[in-house]
């Protein structure tokens, strides 16, 4: 079976699936040059990972995969998303659910391979091309005719001991990873973790409190009930609420945590009245608080963090802009991180003005504020970076960790604040083997931007190679306190 493109050439079915050495490197033949002499520089360096969401228990269990499917495919809402775009329903993809049966997960893989198509021109493309190549050793692009073959090679390979998670991460040269973790969690997993001789990845949790902050959500009094039990501290009170949130941020720290992350619709930060915050906690505890108080309980409780991170040195990371589950039919089938949160328009410069009063200059507290809205990089975050000592820019994540807006965000931000405000690349990501292929885009155009910058006699070459080292390994160190 062959496809004909118009007017142009004959492509076969079972077409070669093969990753150019140049890709994403400048196009002008003395830039390229440059750029390619940078990339060398970092290429095999280790991988430091601040921010993502793999499961400590993932690695202490270190079972095989199961299968393609459960592993490339339903984890990856970048995936899922597309293909729900283009008519494919998410339970025909097994979202929301554990491991398929076989026959199951064969068809959820038919499906992508048929629509393989809808991924050209994103960066899921490359990844996933990097994926399949890299570690899987697939020559051959997925289509509805090579689905069936691509599947049987996969799963092949998965039953090899050097495709198990804990071999992954030295496959992977995974130097640093962090999970995201719930403020109730004891952390055994990552105690046992650092008990593993054959782990020598340091595997740090990572303290999210945002069901905690956010007491309009429906069950919240349970969570302050879980919170409390959690921290053997009654969290009935506002007080006593805050000391349980100051006691797990505690258990954290000796835990090896280095940050605390928070993604919320915004990032107001107006202090309440004592008296304010302990009325209203005890409203929102009987349901009774009004949407306007808990706003406000939660921007108070923001400010609260900042506070707590001056005190047990966690950094802080701001994520917010995302209308979570927007289709909400689709949450109560399916459940969160599903594919259908949107980015909405954010503020910083005043939505941060109270917390940087306050402990914008505090010895040792490091803000590193992430963004989903591209026009605030340089009119907002650049600036308050280039003011700050305690102020990083976040790499461009989630629907901005693109070729385009990575090469934008170069532009935007460095003019202003330089390359010392950045806090190196993040890959966010819960689709565990994507890892290398994410970082590996960033330290391509990372080497494309400061060739270009060397070939304007910007840079000297020399200023341009440490850079790009920098911005690989050491930036993500210092900033993240690692």
């Amino acid at each position: 079976m062959t496809t004909t493109l118009p007017g142009r050439t004959t492509v076969p079915a079972g077409a070669p699936l093969a990753l150019h050495p140049d890709r994403l490197l400048p196009a002008d033949p003395g830039v390229r040059g440059l750029a390619r002499q940078l990339y060398d520089e970092v290429r095999d360096l280790p991988i430091v990972s601040p921010h993502g969401h793999v499961p400590a228990q993932l690695l202490l269990d270190d079972e095989p995969f199961t299968d393609p499917t459960s592993l490339l495919l339903q984890p990856d809402h970048y995936v899922t998303r597309l293909l729900h775009a283009s008519g494919v329903p998410l339970e025909d993809l097994g979202v929301g659910r554990g491991p398929l049966p076989e026959a199951q997960a064969r068809a959820a893989w038919r499906l992508l391979c048929r629509h393989w198509s809808v991924f050209r021109g994103t960066p899921v493309r490359l990844w996933f091309d990097a994926e399949l190549h890299d570690i899987f050793g697939v020559r051959t692009r997925p289509s509805e005719d090579t689905a069936d073959e691509l599947y049987d090679v996969v799963a092949a390979r998965l039953a090899d001991p050097d495709l198990r998670p804990r071999a992954l991460l030295r496959r992977f040269r995974i130097d640093v990873l962090a999970t995201t973790d719930d403020p109730c969690d004891d952390l055994a997993a990552h105690r046992a973790l650092r008990e593993q001789p054959d782990v020598t990845t340091r595997v740090v949790p990572t303290f999210r409190p945002d069901a905690y902050l956010e007491a309009g959500r429906p069950g919240w009094a349970a969570q302050v009930d879980r919170l409390g039990r959690a921290a053997d501290t009654d969290a009935s009170s506002y007080d006593g609420f805050v000391a349980a949130l100051e006691s797990r941020r505690r258990h954290f720290v000796e835990h090896g945590a280095v940050s605390s992350d928070h993604s919320h619709l915004d990032i107001g930060t107006e202090p309440m009245d004592p008296a304010d915050a302990r009325r209203v906690h005890a409203l929102a505890l009987r349901g009774e608080a009004t949407p306007s108080e808990t706003l406000a309980y939660r921007r108070h409780l923001l400010l609260e963090m900042a506070r707590m991170a001056c005190d047990d040195g966690l950094v802080m990371t701001l994520h917010p802009g995302s209308l979570r589950g927007h289709h909400d039919p689709t949450t109560r089938r399916f459940g969160a991180d599903t594919g259908h949160d949107i980015p909405v328009t954010a503020e910083y410069t005043r939505a941060l003005r109270p917390l940087l009063e306050r402990y914008g200059t505090h010895a040792g507290f490091h803000l590193v504020l992430f963004t989903l809205d591209a026009t605030v990089f340089s009119r907002e975050l650049a600036p308050l970076a280039g003011f700050y000592p305690s102020v990083f820019v976040g790499a461009p994540w989630w629907f901005l960790d693109n070729p385009s807006d990575i090469r934008g965000f170069q532009h935007a931000v460095t003019e202003t604040a330089g390359f010392s405000r950045l806090s190196g690349f993040i890959d966010d990501t819960r689709a565990f083997c994507s890892i290398p292929a994410r970082h590996d885009m960033s330290r391509r155009l990372d080497a494309g931007f400061l060739a270009g910058l060397v070939a304007e006699h910007r840079l000297d070459l020399d200023e341009a190679l440490e850079t790009v080292r920098g911005l690989s390994v050491d930036q993500p160190r210092r900033v993240f306190k690692l």
